[in-house]
């Protein structure tokens, strides 16, 4: 397996896909308390013009962060991390988290992450700054 000190410029990151269903959307409703019905009640988000119920946002970003801590591991730490919503996620969907590496200083990689649905679509973008550890 690839180190993170052996990254650089334009290396790509390992590829997390990702599955989010209706008990996932529940659990982290629960767990976060955001019960907005537009994540929970197919009904109610029909009505609000969404098509149907969506992913929270937040949880999407949590997966991709989660992508980033299972590259990293014990050998660097996340310093800054953000994103831009682009797109819905729905339950149903297939999530592919990707990122390559934009810079590359002596012990810093700062990385372009995407996450794309199963029509290629965009629906998050963003970047982190990953602090490798010596």
């Amino acid at each position: 397996m690839k180190r993170l000190l052996d990254y650089q410029v334009s290396d790509h990151l390992p590829v997390r896909e990702w599955f989010p269903n209706d008990l996932q959307v529940r659990q982290y409703a629960e767990a976060s308390g955001d019960f907005n019905p537009i994540h929970l009640d197919e009904e109610y988000a029909r009505q609000a013009g969404l098509g149907g119920t969506i992913v929270h946002g937040m949880l999407t970003m949590a997966q991709m962060a989660a992508m980033l801590t299972d590259w990293i591991g014990e050998e660097g730490v996340i310093n800054k991390f953000n994103v831009r919503f682009k797109q819905i996620v729905r339950p149903g969907d297939t999530i592919t988290f990707s990122g390559c590496i934009r810079v590359r200083s002596e012990n810093t990689l700062v990385c372009d992450l995407e996450a794309s649905n199963q029509k290629k679509e965009i629906v998050l973008s963003g970047m982190a700054y990953i602090v490798i550890k010596h």
